[in-house]
């Protein structure tokens, strides 16, 4: 698949971030996204990462994973969180991947590449189905989902009483092998 936004790289983030992230935190609350995982200092924020990256002393209900940002041109656009595995909760209503774009960044092909890469992550990890999830009503995420390949399954009501619209990607022709 091309990439219609070469220019985004998605790596850690880094002490030099926690501005731009701070402020795509706070744009993106009052949609109900918590772009910033963990509580605390940025320094607590990175360690975090590191240790879920790792896949070392995690607390109960997550697994390994990769928290990234998308940097697009040298600023942060937004940010993917790429599950390894898929536990009771993220089977139900969090999938393998989930991702945001700031808003003044949208329209621009961001969110599509973010998921482009993250299923190649995913598949050169060996895993060959990925589960990807939008709330009910985010026609943007669908489009997304659907331009990666999504074959709808199903929806179902999510914790947050919000409805989930669940979609599986085939990883194999991500995989850069």
């Amino acid at each position: 698949m091309a990439s219609i936004a070469p220019e985004l790289r998605l790596r850690p983030p880094e002490p030099r971030d926690e501005q731009a992230m701070r402020a795509l935190h706070e744009q993106l609350a009052p949609e109900g996204f918590h772009f910033l995982l963990f509580e605390g200092t940025w320094d607590e924020n990175l360690s975090a990462i590191r240790r879920e990256a790792e896949g070392t002393d995690l607390p109960a209900g997550r697994v390994r994973a990769d928290y990234l940002v998308a940097v697009a041109c040298g600023v942060p656009v937004g940010r993917v969180s790429i599950r390894y595995e898929l536990n009771a909760f993220l089977h139900h209503e969090g999938g393998h991947v989930g991702y945001a774009v700031g808003p003044e960044f949208r329209g621009r092909g961001y969110a599509t590449e973010m998921l482009r890469q993250s299923l190649e992550r995913l598949a050169a990890a060996g895993v060959s189905k990925a589960l990807v999830i939008h709330n009910d009503g985010n026609s943007a995420s669908c489009a997304v989902i659907r331009a990666c390949g999504g074959v709808f399954e199903d929806v179902r009501r999510g914790g947050d009483g919000l409805l989930k619209h669940r979609y599986w990607i085939d990883t194999d022709p991500f995989s850069t092998r």
